[in-house]
């Protein structure tokens, strides 16, 4: 079954939840510097011991980034899940890797049991294991699905004697839907135990926005020993009932730039003006350098008044500016203005750098495309304020 399109998600009735890609998000990113701060994802090289018991018996589990040999048992196996986490989920390194409607990390871990006997503490085993942290929206839902995925691709001795299983829980904004990861042994090598959760955003009043951070405690258990503890969480997803032209709930990954595209043939002079202006340095062009929404009306006012008030009056040309006055990269957040030969703006000086606008005069009918696309971009992409984009031209 194909996911629907973000097109389809704003026409639907009734969608069920699928993991979605939306315009301009199959390829997927690291999550930005910028944004990891407050992460709750597994952290790396952390290390949970059970008590031992009397008879001196216990357990570690130690979470840490995939190596070599567990990123190729994961190439072998990433499809054994409920619903199979998409292939770029093996580019995962310990960090969230995500698109604008799913997340993806992938850890290793050592799950390793002890005896200890007359104070002399020896390994009675230990299993090379693998977690795929593994969360899905979309962008016509107030829905989030959370998977976790647990399989030992090596290991020997009492260690492989364990179980696992999982509970799910829900903070923030949202609520449980659904749980289940029922209690399974850990081997036979090479076999996923899964565990799949849905959850419902309480974000759903007019003008709502919400965050849902989802939990999942993963368990092993081995006989009599102190059960050892991973904790997997995943807060990117925002859910909001406040997109203009969406009457209904839904999610996405709001960190994640998608890409606004015009067609080369629809709308040339359009698409040669982004060209030059991206060309000139202006920022949008890639996942390093993209766009922030503004969705603040007198912010785009003033953009507007600043680089087109004084345009000539050309008949059946229309000033274009790039970034948009729809972003905070406008003339609102300083710089100057430049053009290029053929913009029909002699008295505006030529430039490069990062900060300012371009602008050039285009025909007035692809402007009018042009206000389509961007209000459609924003509305299927559910783009808020600061919400980050980029911009390219198709054939």
């Amino acid at each position: 079954m194909e996911a629907p399109t973000a097109a389809e998600a704003l026409s639907s009735e009734s969608l069920t939840l699928v993991p979605e890609n939306t315009p301009g998000s199959d390829q997927p990113v690291v999550k930005p510097d910028s944004e990891i701060a407050g992460s709750t994802l597994a952290s790396v090289g952390s290390e949970t011991c059970g008590a031992p018991t009397d008879e001196g018996v216990f357990a570690c589990l130690e979470v840490r980034a995939p190596g070599d040999q567990s990123t190729r048992a994961l190439g072998a196996t990433i499809t054994a899940a409920s619903v199979a986490p998409p292939q770029w989920c093996e580019e995962s390194d310990g960090t969230p890797l995500g698109n604008r409607t799913q997340v993806c990390q992938v850890n290793a871990g050592i799950y390793t049991t002890y005896k200890k006997v007359d104070g002399v503490t020896t390994v009675s085993g230990q299993a090379n294991v693998l977690f795929i942290n593994y969360s899905y929206g979309d962008t016509g839902l107030g829905t989030i699905a959370h998977q976790v995925e647990v399989s030992a691709y090596n290991g020997w001795g009492e260690a492989l004697k364990a179980t696992v299983s999982g509970k799910a829980t829900a903070s923030d904004q949202c609520t449980v839907q659904s749980s289940s990861f029922p209690l399974k042994p850990l081997a036979p090598l090479n076999s996923w135990r899964v565990g799949e959760s849905f959850f419902d955003t309480t974000a759903t009043n007019d003008g709502d926005i919400g965050k849902c951070a989802t939990t999942w405690n993963v368990q092993f258990l081995n006989g009599a020993q102190a059960p050892v503890n991973a904790v997997y969480k995943i807060n990117e997803f925002r859910c909001d009932n406040a997109t203009a032209g969406r009457p209904k709930v839904g999610c996405v990954v709001p960190w994640f730039p998608s890409l606004m595209t015009y067609s080369k043939a629809k709308t040339p002079h359009l698409a040669r003006h982004v060209t030059l202006a991206q060309g000139s340095g202006l920022p949008g062009a890639t996942f390093d350098t993209p766009l922030s929404r503004s969705t603040n009306i007198l912010v785009q006012a003033r953009n507007r008044a600043l680089a087109c008030d004084d345009a000539p009056s050309i008949t059946g040309l229309s000033c274009d500016e790039y970034p948009f006055a729809s972003t905070k990269n406008g003339l609102v957040n300083g710089g100057t203005r430049r053009t290029f030969t053929d913009c029909s703006l002699p008295n505006i000086p030529s430039g490069t750098g990062a900060t300012g606008i371009s602008i050039c005069m285009i025909p007035q009918e692809e402007q009018n495309v042009q206000g389509g696309t961007n209000t459609q971009f924003y509305r299927a992409e559910r783009m808020l304020q600061g919400d980050p984009f980029r911009v390219g031209i198709t054939a």
